[in-house]
């Protein structure tokens, strides 16, 4: 049995789930940590309500993005000083690549791939339109985006984990090549912050940016963040330029200067203190996780998933690579009747999501997911299917969000 620094049997502990429910959609939106709701009470009785618009100061809430940010810094590998926490992971997607570009303004190539996140793309394509300037997006399949990096890309923009497949992309050696030929690299995290480890720092990362609503558990819209390298930080412009990322916000200057030589100067508006405190608990948990523990228990609990249901679940095609290394935390497979199917597994007390078209999607969050949980969601799911109880008309209905 494989012995861990981390104590996955605490970590389980922390979080507040339903009674009986099984949680594989961590992937999705995270659970809520049992300290979520004391930390909430004490936001609002003893910061809001006592402290009102002294909190700024005496509870250190203007400094948030920035202390917040180290810490999942620490997860991503990136030094101190080089992320902070803030706006939507749309936000700062716009904001990374907007930045990328106007760093090789000869350059009118941006280079992605067609299983990225729709939003990034139409991220990139707002940018093209705003830009007017000749401007293209390639999007090859994500086994060829390596071929791809040639020496007319300016900007290479990548999920670094599929959120549909959990195909995992080489990013070193997609950095290496990219930063060889003249180009910059902005990577989404959004699938491998608390998923996997990740070194943005060794990488040599030019932009990364994240959530934190998924694997960190911060909660329903907890804020995104945002890396930048160290030696961009003096010359890198934000372009969505707030008074929050002003060299003296409270000067209240008419024309904007950019905080000279800190990550501060990618900050845009004021942020969501409330959503602060959640995620500040939540990343208690994670100041004791390792994150080699992490993928190691990861890999153990996705092996252990696919075997079972490629076992006892025919039918189900299994889309997400089989070597851990090239994978995120999140096992998908392809079924005919994916979106029924789910609904009768949610029905059951397990919980997934679907993606368009036909895809079945597990988070395997070893945070709060064991063993038992695989073989019972297993159980569930392989009498759902002798069954055919996702025939049900009920389950045929499509929600709003899937």
């Amino acid at each position: 049995m494989t012995q861990y620094k981390t104590d996955f049997e605490w970590t389980r502990q922390q979080f507040d789930l339903p009674e009986g429910m099984i949680y594989l959609n961590g992937n999705s939106l995270g659970p809520m940590p049992r300290a979520s709701v004391p930390a909430m009470t004490r936001f609002l009785n003893d910061e809001w309500r006592t402290e009102l618009i002294k909190g700024w100061n005496t509870k250190n809430w203007f400094m948030q993005t920035n202390t917040l940010g180290d810490r999942i810094g620490r997860l991503i590998g990136a030094p101190a000083g080089s992320t902070l926490v803030s706006d939507t992971l749309s936000i700062k997607v716009f904001q990374a690549v907007a930045a990328g570009m106007a760093m090789v303004p000869d350059r009118k190539v941006i280079l992605s791939d067609n299983g990225n996140f729709p939003t990034d793309l139409y991220m990139v394509e707002g940018l093209m339109k705003l830009k007017d300037a000749g401007y293209e997006m390639r999007k090859p399949d994500p086994e060829d985006v390596m071929d791809q990096i040639t020496e007319d890309v300016g900007v290479v923009m990548l999920t670094e984990v599929d959120y549909r497949t959990g195909r995992r992309h080489d990013m070193k050696a997609i950095i290496d090549k990219a930063h060889a030929l003249g180009a910059v690299v902005v990577w989404d995290l959004a699938h491998s912050a608390g998923a996997v480890p990740v070194d943005v720092g060794g990488c040599d990362v030019d932009f990364a940016v994240g959530c934190t609503y998924k694997y960190l558990n911060g909660g329903p819209g907890a804020p995104a963040f945002i890396h930048v390298a160290p030696r961009l930080l003096d010359t890198v412009e934000p372009f969505l330029s707030g008074w929050y990322g002003h060299e003296a916000p409270f000067a209240f200057d008419t024309a904007f200067r950019p905080m000279p030589g800190k990550i501060e100067r990618m900050r845009i508006g004021t942020p969501s203190i409330a959503s602060f405190a959640l995620l500040s608990v939540a990343l208690d948990i994670w100041d004791k996780v390792d994150m080699d523990d992490l993928q190691t228990r990861s890999a153990e609990l996705c092996g252990l998933f696919i075997r079972e249901i490629e076992a006892r679940c025919p039918g189900l095609d299994l889309i997400t690579p089989r070597d851990p290394k090239q994978r995120g935390s999140h096992v998908s497979f392809a079924f005919e009747h994916g979106y029924a199917c789910m609904q009768a597994l949610i029905a059951d007390n397990v919980i997934g999501d679907f993606r368009a078209p036909n895809v079945m999607r597990f988070g395997i969050t070893p945070l709060f997911v064991s063993e038992d949980d695989i073989i019972a969601a297993v159980d569930k799911l392989e009498k759902i299917l002798k069954q055919e109880r996702w025939k049900d008309p009920q389950f045929q209905k499509r929600s709003l969000v899937t």
